[in-house]
């Protein structure tokens, strides 16, 4: 978080290496973000359907950090229907590429860190601090794999993840910041204890 928070490339770059952590999106989900789809009033992105990998729209709760990234952003990109739109023609994303390379400026081989890897650090951190396993694969966006359970249950639990989302932001700013990092457990174990019917 700190390599990130000195990248001194373009600033749209900069802004998706900081989203890509905070949201833990697929790449290809964050390159092609569209204004359209992000109502900052409300922080939530609506990711549609035809973008996602299972075809199903995707909510994703936006943290107070995220809001003013995307804020400060909007300036500089908002003329472009995409929030980091390809340099020069503005009518396209950022390349598959732009992120990786970025990381790969910042001294990252891909043997250390992909644009992906934000998601798997993400999973692997928040499942160790003790947030619900439902919670963290309906914010991956992973298909529910008991057939039967994904035939009846239609749960968001946007609130849950809301909360979820937040703190996972006040984490990476507190490792940012070189603080003294304390696991979630009082937080996470109420999260733990929620009974599924």
């Amino acid at each position: 978080m700190r390599v990130i928070a000195d990248y001194d490339g373009q600033r749209t770059t900069h802004a998706a290496l900081r989203l890509a952590a905070y949201l833990f999106v697929r790449p290809g989900e964050l390159r092609g973000a569209e204004w359209a789809e992000i109502d900052l009033p409300n922080a939530v992105w609506r990711i549609p359907a035809e973008r996602m990998k299972m075809r199903e729209q995707h909510i994703v709760p936006l943290s107070r950090q995220v809001v003013q990234i995307l804020e400060n952003l909007k300036p500089y990109t908002g003329d472009s229907p995409y929030v980091f739109p390809a340099i020069g023609p503005r009518a396209r994303p950022i390349s598959e590429n732009t992120l990786g390379a970025a990381l790969r400026r910042l001294g990252y081989n891909s043997d250390e860190m992909t644009a992906h890897g934000f998601r798997t650090l993400a999973s692997t951190l928040l499942n160790e601090q003790g947030w619900h396993p439902d919670l963290i694969e309906l914010q991956l966006a992973h298909k529910e794999r008991n057939k039967v359970r994904a035939a009846y249950n239609r749960a968001q639990r946007l609130a849950e993840r809301r909360e979820m989302m937040q703190a996972w932001a006040n984490y990476l700013d507190r490792l940012k910041s070189g603080g003294r990092v304390l696991p979630f457990r009082a937080a996470s174990l109420q999260h733990s204890k929620i009974k599924t019917v």
